[in-house]
């Protein structure tokens, strides 16, 4: 029940106390949990960029449509995934796989080649749409260590992307933004949120027995 009992402690925090911050050891156990995420075929496809730097956390705030929460957060993760498919994408992790694990190198190939005739002839939109799930598998394991560690996240899908991208030239580098994740420790005097009751719907309307 240890995992079931973080996840009720956890709620969206809406103010954070900008005087806390959160440990680098903390930091990276919650990237971490990201990078260890289950993917499709294995792939990893998205990137976690971690922001500390107060200018750029205060240029944030327009982005994210006036959210103060992001300048006040100790850190806000940015997940940001592939914008397309590409061999050399494809091909670099499974020469990685074979490498690490001593295998041929022509092990996958035939894998390979099937993920390419699926994933190459789609067009950006569709390769972004498949890309961009994966990073939320990440982000809802950050999400989790999280509260494992008692360290306030609020997720975030309310920003300007195109503007967000500028601003971490994520295109240079083949990305597009998806989500964002500030953390720190909530304000517990102006949070508006903390003491109102989770809602949630009833466990018989939830879940369906087949």
């Amino acid at each position: 029940m240890a995992l079931i009992n973080d996840l009720e402690w956890r709620y969206a925090t809406k103010k954070y106390d900008p005087t806390k911050k959160v440990s680098q050891e903390n930091v990276d156990k919650i990237v971490e949990a990201a990078r260890l995420a289950p993917t499709s075929s294995g792939m990893q496809q998205f990137r976690v960029f971690v922001i500390s730097n107060q200018e750029i956390k205060d240029q944030l705030v327009p982005i994210a449509n006036g959210q103060q929460i992001v300048a006040d957060a100790s850190h806000v993760l940015v997940f940001a995934a592939w914008d397309q498919y590409t061999e050399e994408r494809i091909d670099s992790i499974f020469k990685l796989t074979t490498k690490e694990r001593g295998l041929p190198s022509d092990k996958f190939v035939d894998y390979t080649n099937r993920l390419k005739a699926v994933y190459l002839k789609q067009s950006p939109e569709e390769n972004f749409a498949h890309t961009s799930k994966q990073a939320y598998i990440g982000f809802g394991l950050s999400i989790a260590q999280a509260a494992e560690l008692k360290v306030d996240a609020t997720p975030m899908e309310g920003f300007n992307a195109a503007q967000l991208d500028e601003l971490l030239q994520l295109k240079s580098k083949g990305l597009k933004s998806v989500l964002m994740l500030p953390l720190g420790y909530r304000d517990e005097d102006g949070d508006w949120l903390l003491p109102m009751k989770k809602v949630r719907n009833p466990k018989e309307e939830f879940v369906q027995e087949i």
